[in-house]
């Protein structure tokens, strides 16, 4: 009796989806990474198609777990938004993270800085920038024919891809988005909305104001004789909206 051979079967490979080790290093870093993701999540808030994410594991090659990079803020253009555990390029249609951000804390020596740009430059990022906060220090590469390029000028240079500008003075550096409008902090960004909560609350009392005294204005006009289209037409009501009123 001849046996038969079983297949053999591939263990399953396992993407890891942390490495224990923090998102960042100290509070400055920490920072610099909320606002610059937070602030590309707002700006592509309304098209469902950019992925923007930080800390996320980006895994290139499917079955190559080993090889692997966790951008401190990538934006995808071209994929649809949603929760993570790792960004598998195999399975969001072989589309590479386009921009990269990696914000500098004293830890990163220049040997991990050197792989990280060889692994954005093998993997198919369009636009990588470094920031380092603590030397107020901006860098950043495009991809030319040959890989990724050194931009020689920083100052006053407008991203290819999302349109922000990076304005680096002496002191900072300042992010803005196409409308002209600053990249705002977290707290910034907690007090425009809650300042916009409160125009809308006040607008609305104000029409609330405004549509009493229309009511209220309406008995009024009726013991003056008015007709009901002279009322509608001086109120800015409809004749059935008056009719109404003075039923009630």
């Amino acid at each position: 009796m001849v046996s038969q051979i079983q297949p053999q079967t591939q263990p399953e490979v396992i993407y890891p989806d942390c490495d224990g080790q923090p998102v960042a290093n100290n509070t400055i870093q920490f920072r610099w990474i909320v606002e610059i993701q937070q602030n590309l999540d707002w700006l592509f808030a309304e098209d469902p198609n950019v992925f923007v994410a930080g800390d996320l594991f980006w895994y290139p090659l499917e079955g190559r777990n080993t090889i692997v990079n966790a951008p401190d803020v990538m934006v995808v253009l071209g994929r649809p938004k949603g929760d993570r555990l790792s960004y598998m390029q195999w399975k969001e249609g072989e589309i590479a993270p386009q921009v990269v951000f990696e914000i500098l804390s004293p830890s990163n020596t220049p040997n991990e800085m050197d792989k990280k740009l060889l692994f954005y430059d093998r993997y198919g990022v369009e636009e990588y920038y470094i920031y380092d906060p603590d030397k107020n220090n901006l860098r950043g590469w495009l991809r030319g024919e040959d890989g990724l390029d050194v931009i020689a000028q920083m100052a006053d240079w407008v991203s290819p891809q999302l349109k922000i500008r990076f304005a680096l003075s002496p002191e900072s550096l300042d992010l803005y988005r196409p409308d002209g409008e600053r990249f705002l902090t977290y707290k910034e960004i907690s007090q425009t909305l809650e300042q916009e909560r409160q125009r809308a609350e006040q607008e609305r009392q104000r029409a609330e104001q405004a549509e009493q005294a229309r009511r209220d204005a309406v008995p009024r006009l009726l013991q003056m004789s008015l007709n009901v289209e002279q009322i509608a037409q001086a109120l800015g009501l409809s004749v059935e909206e008056v009719q109404a009123i003075a039923q009630e």
